[in-house]
């Protein structure tokens, strides 16, 4: 069982590498045994175990020690391809999938894999599948997020070239994502204006974490009840100096600033990549 959000199962998700042309041989799944020691999934009945407030605290602490380091491995073996990997989370129907697939082919001459979480089904793999991207697809049963072993092992199957833009689609779900290092080099939080103004300060650990939020939807402003500048207020309350962004993936509205933040992390990534080789 999870010690930082108590769900789980059995520890394990299914790793599978989407192809290009997709046939059931040609599925690889992969799984992480339980007995890894890696945290276990799921809200099954009587898989809910009542912890002193104290014993909670020394589990989680051992849970996300264990992930922080394997992250650290990942960070470095990332940063050794110059590979840029940007953690994208939400809550479920932000329109997150919607505004990678109109990433992945707005960027089109930029090498771009994907790295795509979700509880069950190959669903959104394909439609990643179908831009022309390389794809693994993580289903972590009922887990709540990915996590730094899921991450490691889908790095390994995707194997993506060096210098790539590496997307990283977490489960939909704004709380245990934000507490799990994943080895990225920035969390980008994605919502929509049909979620509420107050998204920030109701799950302000996502935010805290986050280096950037967009705002997605924007089409659909004049038909809800949504205060821009205040959710913008509310994040940097939380964050101060968050970047907001807003934007359309339906219509393309506020996209050019999106991939030009994308632009300037790559560009920040090798400059810090050239700096640290001049040092050695």
């Amino acid at each position: 069982m999870c010690a930082t959000c108590g769900c789980g199962d059995d520890g394990s998700a299914v790793i599978t590498v989407v192809p290009h042309h997709h046939s059931p041989e040609h599925d690889h799944p992969h799984r992480h045994d339980g007995d890894t020691g890696d945290h276990v999934h799921g809200h099954g009945p009587g898989e809910h175990v009542h912890l002193a407030p104290t014993e909670t605290i020394t589990l989680e602490q051992k849970v996300l020690a264990k992930n922080d380091a394997l992250a650290h491995s990942v960070r470095r073996r990332l940063a050794e391809q110059a590979i840029l990997a940007i953690n994208l989370t939400s809550s479920p129907g932000s329109g997150k999938t919607t505004l990678l697939e109109r990433t992945l082919r707005d960027l089109a001459d930029t090498s771009i894999a994907v790295i795509e979480g979700d509880q069950e089904t190959m669903l959104d793999g394909e439609r990643i599948r179908a831009t022309g991207r390389p794809v693994v697809q993580v289903n972590t049963g009922a887990g709540c997020h990915l996590d730094a072993a899921m991450m490691d092992t889908a790095l390994t199957a995707l194997s993506p070239d060096p210098g790539t833009l590496l997307f990283i689609e977490n489960v939909g779900n704004l709380v245990c994502p934000a507490l799990f290092d994943l080895g990225e080099h920035a969390k980008v939080v994605v919502i929509s204006v049909t979620e509420g103004t107050d998204k920030p300060l109701k799950y302000p650990h996502m935010f805290a974490a986050a280096s950037l939020v967009l705002i997605n939807k924007m089409d659909l402003l004049p038909y809800v009840d949504f205060d821009v500048e205040r959710c913008r207020e509310y994040a940097n309350s939380i964050n101060p100096g968050i970047g907001v962004l807003t934007v359309s993936a339906t219509t393309g509205m506020g996209l050019a600033n999106w991939y030009e933040w994308l632009f300037e992390q790559t560009s920040a990534l090798l400059s810090d990549l050239e700096e640290g080789l001049r040092r050695e």
